[in-house]
């Protein structure tokens, strides 16, 4: 088999349909398997999931929540496929992204993994994958400075690949990303110590490590809609500053750790000022929220 596309739900149903119907309506020339992963939701999902697909899908319920990373590895473990499709369920396919991604991985050995170009619910171009690890010193200087030595060294591709070639990156968004099985489980699959945020980028981190290459493919085309609503933001957020704490553990020294999150304290008491002076009281609520959980003595500013 030439590819398993690999869905996490958690109580996603409302969108899970819609990305399973678009795979099933956009791929075609490749042999591949759906698994969905269900970190145990309580959406009904598996009753929904079995009237609409019945056996043309593979559903994978566990008995508690594991997280992203966890969920993907044990759905790794069954995968027949000799590339692995890690798809978000907030997805819908616009072309026949699974065999160009699988193609090009087949063609490129030098390549680790890959992805192609999300789209926003207007399909305009969305957070596609970054040119520079992150957090890192340089990711917290760009911050810093609103973007500006990004947008001096890449120009208009610093998030989405508008060079119409494929284009080498630090690494691709766990939305859709692209590896072979095999290569996969030599890195025993994505970290288990994350539960959710900067798996995907610890994973690509080792395997640019090792020498690989991490490839956008732009002619590969998803829609990526994500959460909006104030309240998720703040809980995705919390739950990125602990993965953040941890991939850093994981991937600088302690001079390093300290350098990035003074930077990000900077960052973070810049944008209280801005915000305060342009009165934007969301803004100043999450940034305030940002404050508190880092000053918080498990999320020490300068201690690994």
């Amino acid at each position: 088999m030439d590819v398993s596309v690999i869905i996490i739900n958690y109580n996603t149903i409302s969108f899970i349909v819609n990305a399973i119907d678009s795979i099933f309506e956009k791929v075609e020339g490749v042999e591949y398997e759906i698994i969905v992963v269900d970190n145990n939701s309580s959406d009904n999902s598996k009753v929904v999931l079995a009237e609409k697909y019945g056996d043309k899908i593979i559903y994978f319920g566990l008995s508690e929540n594991i997280g992203f990373g966890r969920a993907n590895n044990e759905a790794a473990k069954i995968a027949k496929g000799r590339n692995l499709f890690f798809l978000n369920p907030d997805t819908v396919l616009l072309n026949n992204a699974v065999k160009i991604l699988s193609n090009f991985l087949d063609d490129n050995p030098d390549v680790g993994c890959c992805g192609g170009n999300l789209y926003d619910a207007d399909e305009k171009p969305a957070h596609s994958f970054s040119r520079f690890s992150s957090p890192s010193i340089f990711s917290e200087i760009n911050q810093l400075f609103l973007k500006l030595p990004e947008k001096i060294l890449y120009g208009k591709n610093i998030f989405f690949n508008n060079t119409n070639k494929p284009l080498q990156v630090a690494y691709i968004t766990g939305a859709d990303l692209m590896i072979r099985k095999e290569l996969f489980a030599s890195f025993h699959g994505f970290d288990p110590d994350f539960f959710m945020y900067h798996e995907e980028t610890e994973l690509e981190y080792r395997i640019k490590k090792a020498g690989y290459k991490i490839i956008s493919v732009p002619h590969t085309q998803i829609i990526h809609l994500e959460g909006k609503s104030f309240q998720d933001n703040l809980c995705r957020v919390k739950n990125m500053i602990i993965s953040r704490k941890i991939f850093l553990q994981k991937t600088q020294g302690l001079i390093a750790v300290s350098i990035i999150n003074t930077l990000f304290f900077m960052l973070i008491i810049s944008r209280l000022l801005i915000f305060n002076i342009l009165r934007n009281r969301n803004k100043i609520i999450l940034w305030t929220f940002i404050y508190k959980q880092m000053r918080q003595k498990h999320f020490s500013l300068i201690k690994s």
